[in-house]
């Protein structure tokens, strides 16, 4: 186990500075996004009212997840994460391809909102350019995060906060359309059933939902990144992630309850991105303005995606370059404890992905599917790390765990079984198997590097132990 802790401590020296609050917040905010406002409308258009059994599913699988990495980051506060588990308990291959495999994944991600953020402020701004707003903002962010890891928390804190505002004041606003309270009349709940019922597509429809429904809900494990930066590991993430769990359960199956109940699921769904069901309730309602207030949440939720990715993809490279898988510069810290150079080559990433997303939509379409892919794959891995995890743990830490993942190994395996079936429907979904043609040549191309790397690493060694021996 003396490997193990090398691992841990050669992460060490970014500043600790982020508190339970922000941890929290942060994790919310990770979690809401477009995915939320905009995606809800694709998975509407697959299960209709069913919708509501989907985020469930979805939601059930992401507690799983975030209980099992909430467990390891307690013992092993690191910025790797996940990676550096995947590293310590399965092997070194698996731990450089989840941390490869999620930068590229969370870059790709950035491309889509950075040029998300400058078409919603189109629609105020309508003759100023989208690459502008792309820029400016994407700048703004870059400077943020090279600062001090107290101010991104800060300010994503601030970020997360208005889209749980605007999520809180949606749900007491549906509530009050649904029985009738300050309304003329009340609208109740008779959408769940008219259209052919509430699972007008059958389970079929239901679990194809749920494939939208898991990617919205990517980004919870920033919890488990930032606890290499939190003042006490051992008390916020228990805390943090509890909070986070059951705030986001609440806010997704509620939102999506209200929204099929409201209005007509063919009226919210649809099969591409057509615009925010949020939106079409306020619209249905009458309500002035809201398209326009609508537009100012999606935005901040575009912009703190962007935010906190950037800060993600920066301390994978960050972790990539201490265990000798990317150049040392990347793992270098500024007297701030922020790693700026891993900062300012995943936002070269992020001008990559924008440029192709901007001018050549389909190859950043079929890009998109390493982001697809990736995701699920970083969950599987977190969940079978956490399974050898349980089995060695005792040998190094003596203590009683923080944080322990109930009915374990159980709901584990139940988590690993239903994000295999997901990544098999996507096999098999002419919507969705782009993820698979891109995603499976992604982890060969890895891994040949990863044997590449091994390989010099290997041959360099040789090299110092024959220079030692000639001495």
């Amino acid at each position: 186990m003396n490997e193990n802790k090398t691992v841990i401590e050669r992460e060490g020296g970014l500043s600790r500075s982020l508190t339970s609050k922000q941890l929290t917040m942060i994790g919310i905010g990770g979690a809401i996004g477009t995915g939320l406002f905009m995606g809800s409308g694709i998975a509407i258009g697959y299960a209709g009212p069913g919708v509501i059994l989907s985020y469930i599913i979805a939601a059930f699988i992401a507690v799983i997840m975030m209980f099992s990495l909430s467990e390891m980051a307690v013992v092993h506060p690191t910025a790797g994460s996940f990676g550096t588990y995947a590293e310590m308990y399965l092997n070194p291959w698996a731990g450089f391809l989840i941390r490869y495999t999620y930068w590229a994944a969370q870059v790709i991600a950035i491309g889509g909102e950075a040029v998300a953020v400058g078409l919603y402020m189109q629609y105020w701004f309508p003759s100023i350019p989208v690459w502008l707003w792309t820029l400016g903002f994407g700048i703004a962010l870059v400077l943020v995060n090279s600062r001090s890891v107290s101010n991104f928390g800060q300010i994503e804190y601030w970020f997360a906060m208005i889209k749980v505002v605007a999520i809180v004041l949606f749900i007491v606003f549906g509530v009050s359309l649904l029985f009738g309270i300050g309304h003329s009349h009340s609208v109740g709940f008779h959408h769940y059933t008219d259209q052919h019922g509430f699972l007008p597509n059958g389970f079929k429809g239901v679990w194809m939902a749920v494939l939208m429904a898991i990617f919205s809900f990517y980004g919870v494990e920033i919890v488990a990144v930032t606890a290499g930066e939190s003042k006490d590991p051992k008390k916020a993430i228990p805390k943090a992630m509890k909070s986070m769990v059951l705030r986001l359960f609440l806010f997704y199956i509620l939102s999506l309850g209200i929204i099929v109940a409201v209005i007509p699921w063919m009226q919210a769904g649809a099969h591409e991105v057509s615009g925010s069901p949020f939106v079409k309730v306020f619209e249905s309602s009458g309500v002035r303005y809201a398209a326009g207030i609508m537009n100012f949440v999606i935005l901040t939720a575009a912009l703190s995606s962007m935010n906190t990715n950037l800060y993600l993809t920066s301390r994978m490279l960050f972790s990539l370059s201490r265990g000798d898988y990317a150049p040392k510069s990347f793992g270098k810290l500024s007297k701030n404890g922020t790693p700026v150079k891993a900062i300012f080559i995943s936002s070269a990433g992020v001008l990559i992905a924008t440029v192709l997303s901007m001018y050549y939509p389909d190859t950043f379409n079929k890009l998109f599917g390493i982001s697809i892919f990736g995701g699920i794959l970083v969950w599987l891995m977190i969940l079978i790390s956490h399974l050898r995890f349980r089995k060695t743990v005792h040998l190094h830490y003596h203590e009683p765990l923080p944080v322990k993942a109930p009915l374990f190994p159980f709901l584990q395996w139940i988590g690993i079984l239903l994000l295999s079936g997901i990544l098999i429907t996507m096999a098999f979904s002419p919507d969705w198997n782009s993820a698979w043609k891109i995603g499976v040549p992604w982890v060969i191309l890895v891994s040949i590097g990863y044997w590449i790397q091994k390989s010099r690493k290997s041959n360099l060694y040789k090299h110092n132990s024959n220079n030692k021996s000639a001495l």
